[in-house]
């Protein structure tokens, strides 16, 4: 894949990730900003990969790590509870796998910012 197309392919699916955030913000806590979901999703994408990178090699709880920085992002984004950023969390991961049901037919299966989705759209 080229540049370009890497390129396109990130835009788009950090696009479904906010999109995801979003949803899930928007029935959890009633906030409705596109623009803060998408930021979330980036920062969120980001402590995922520093977390896993850095952490994953630790027996047991090393794959769960990544997993809880991503919700603590989300909770330090939205000011939220530990539960309730949990719940976006889960509402978001739900929402992009839907989303990203119909998207393989337009060349997209990522979705930057949400755990876990790429290994779901590959199935």
């Amino acid at each position: 894949m080229s540049l370009i197309g890497s390129a396109v392919t990130f835009a788009i699916g950090l696009l479904v990730g906010g999109l995801a955030i979003f949803i899930a913000a928007a029935v959890v806590t009633g906030t409705r900003d596109y623009g803060h979901a998408v930021f979330t999703a980036l920062v969120g994408a980001i402590v995922w990969g520093l977390t896993a990178f850095f952490l994953s090699w630790v027996p047991l709880i090393g794959e769960f790590l990544p997993l809880l920085a991503w919700v603590w992002v989300i909770r330090a984004r939205y000011g939220a509870s530990w539960v309730h950023a949990g719940i976006i969390g889960f509402v978001a991961w739900a929402s992009a796998v839907l989303v990203l049901a119909v998207l393989p037919f337009a060349g997209v299966t990522d979705a930057v910012g949400v755990p876990f989705v790429r290994t779901l759209g590959a199935i």
